[in-house]
């Protein structure tokens, strides 16, 4: 004769009992794997949004870019014109293999290190008294210190990273070079 908890065991019952005594049920944890790929999708593209776009306003007028670098009074001249060209490059290829869910952890990792470079250059800014538009779309340089915005920029760049981190910690998604190549375990069980 069998007991209801061993029932419950063989059947997969919507109830189960943990070690210590207390009853869990699956229906949550079994709802994680099913939304968790299209989380990660959302992620993905809403950071390849930002950062394309961010990148592409630098590269159409990429002296507005060194403009926006040379604002922060952090590096010289050529540092802040290496930064200004190879930047909008950087962020446009992170935004690609985003979209296209290739080399995804390492991309959120890498985009949410980016992130937080710009929220450290931004606190900076901030900290020495400068009035400039943080330059992360395009524009930048030097504005009425009424117009400036830090705790807003820090804030947004703040969200950013979190979705970089998210993509860092789960990657697997839908839709994604990953699951084509098989780069993360369980990506084959995708629905």
């Amino acid at each position: 004769m069998s007991t209801g908890t061993e029932e419950n065991a063989r059947s997969g019952s919507a109830e189960d009992t943990r070690g210590d005594g207390q009853s869990t049920s699956p229906t949550a944890d079994s709802r994680w794997p099913a939304v968790q790929p299209w989380l990660s999708l959302a992620a993905r593209l809403g950071l390849a949004g930002v950062l394309g776009y961010a990148g592409y306003t630098k590269l159409v007028v990429p002296a507005l870019s060194v403009e926006s670098v040379a604002a922060y009074e952090l590096f010289s001249d050529g540092v802040n014109q290496f930064i200004g060209y190879t930047l909008p490059l950087f962020e446009i290829a992170l935004a690609l293999l985003l979209l296209t869910g290739l080399a995804t952890r390492v991309t959120g990792a890498v985009s949410a290190l980016l992130m937080a470079v710009f929220i450290a250059g931004i606190a900076s800014a901030w900290a020495r008294g400068l009035s400039i538009d943080c330059g992360c779309f395009g524009t930048g340089g030097a504005v009425d210190p009424d117009e400036t915005a830090y705790g807003l920029d820090i804030a947004r760049d703040l969200g950013f990273m979190a979705l970089g981190l998210f993509l860092a910690v789960w990657p697997r998604s839908r839709f994604s070079l990953d699951r084509v190549l098989g780069l993360y375990p369980g990506s084959e069980r995708q629905r």
